[in-house]
C-alpha cells in the first residue's frame, strides 16, 4: 500500500489536530472503542456495574469489553459468501444460531478469544440501558460530551458510498452487527485524545479501561512486540515507539488505526486510514507519524 493511499490525522498534545480532512472513512472495530466508552459512561452513571452478568448469561459486562467472555465469533466462508454475493444482511437471531452463540469456548474470565458477537451483546445493552437506538446512544453519551459532530454509524449502502474510496460493490454496513461508524481521521483523534479526560470518565472507569489482559508478544507483519487488551482497547508495546493503546479495524477493502502513543513527547495520537486490509500497513504508518520520522504522511 502506497502513502497515497493512505489519509492521516495527528495531534501532538500541544496544538491543534493536524491533517484535518473532511472525507468519511469506516472505523471498522475502532467501533468497539465507542462503545466501550459508551458502556463506561452508563456504568458511571448507576444504569449497570461491569461486573454484573448480561442479561443472566454466564459472563459479565467488563469480560464482554474484554474478549474474555469465552464467545465465539462471525466469520468464516458462509458470511464472507453471502456478504460478496449482496445477499439480504441475516437477522441477528439467525447470526447467532449460525454460530452457535449460546455455547462458550471457554470458561468466562479463563481465557481471551476476540468475539465480535460479545460486541453485538454489548450495543444491545447500550441500546437497552441508554432507551436509544445505536447511533443515536453514541451521540448522546459520547460524541456530544466531546463536541464531535461529524462521526455516525452507517446504516445503509448510501452512507457507505459516502465514505472516502467510496463503495461500489453496494456493501451494507449491517453486516457489521455491532455497528459501523464512518468519520473523517481528526473526529477519531479527538475521540482518543478526549477519551481520558477527567470530565468524561471516573477514574475508576478511566484505569478499568486501561486494566490489560496480557496476550503476549509480537505479530508478524505489525509493528507490535508486545501485545493485550483493555475494555474495547488494544494495547502493548509497539517497538521503539514504546506503550500504543488505541485500535486497528479491517473491513472490505479499508483499514484502519488509531492509537495514543503515551510514552513520546506530547502523547500524540495518530488516525490513519488506508485501502486494503493489511492492518499492519496503517499500524506501521501510526508509529512512523508519532516518532515523527521524516517522509510525506499521506492525503490531508
Amino acid at each position: 500500500m502506497a502513502r497515497d493511499n493512505l489519509s492521516h490525522a495527528i495531534n501532538r498534545g500541544s496544538g491543534p489536530t493536524e491533517g484535518q480532512s473532511v472525507a468519511l472513512f469506516p472505523w471498522w472495530s475502532i467501533t468497539k472503542s465507542v462503545l466501550a466508552a459508551a458502556a463506561l459512561r452508563l456504568a458511571d452513571q448507576g444504569r449497570f456495574s461491569l461486573d454484573d452478568s448480561c442479561n443472566r448469561r454466564p459472563y459479565t459486562i467488563r469480560q464482554l469489553l474484554q474478549h474474555t467472555a469465552g464467545l465465539n465469533t462471525y466469520g468464516g466462508e458462509p458470511y464472507r459468501a453471502a456478504v460478496a454475493a449482496g445477499d439480504p444482511v441475516w437477522p441477528v437471531a439467525e447470526l447467532l444460531a449460525r454460530v452457535n452463540a449460546e455455547r462458550l469456548i471457554f470458561t468466562p474470565g479463563k481465557g481471551w478469544a476476540y468475539s465480535n458477537v460479545g460486541y453485538i451483546f454489548v450495543r444491545q445493552l447500550i441500546e437497552e440501558k441508554a432507551g436509544l437506538e445505536i447511533d443515536e446512544a453514541l451521540r448522546m453519551l459520547v460524541f456530544e460530551p466531546m463536541g464531535i459532530q461529524r462521526t455516525r454509524i452507517a446504516a445503509t449502502p448510501d452512507d457507505m458510498s459516502q465514505t472516502f474510496w467510496g463503495n461500489p460493490h453496494g456493501y451494507d454496513p449491517n453486516w457489521v452487527y455491532h455497528g459501523l461508524l464512518i468519520g473523517p481521521p481528526s473526529d477519531a483523534v479527538d475521540f482518543l485524545r478526549r477519551l481520558f479526560s477527567e470530565t468524561f470518565l471516573s477514574e475508576g472507569a478511566r484505569s478499568a479501561m486501561k486494566t490489560m489482559h496480557a496476550l503476549g508478544g509480537g505479530i508478524a507483519g505489525r509493528p507490535w512486540t508486545r501485545t493485550g487488551y483493555g475494555l474495547g482497547l488494544m494495547m502493548g508495546e509497539m517497538g521503539d515507539a514504546g506503550t500504543a493503546f488505541g485500535h486497528s479495524g479491517v473491513g472490505h477493502d479499508c483499514v484502519s488505526s488509531l492509537y495514543c502513543f503515551s510514552e513520546l513527547p506530547g502523547c500524540p495520537v495518530v488516525a490513519v486510514f488506508g485501502q486494503g486490509t493489511d492492518e499492519g500497513i496503517t499500524e506501521a504508518e501510526a508509529v512512523r507519524l508519532a516518532a515523527g520520522r521524516c517522509g510525506d504522511g499521506g492525503n490531508e
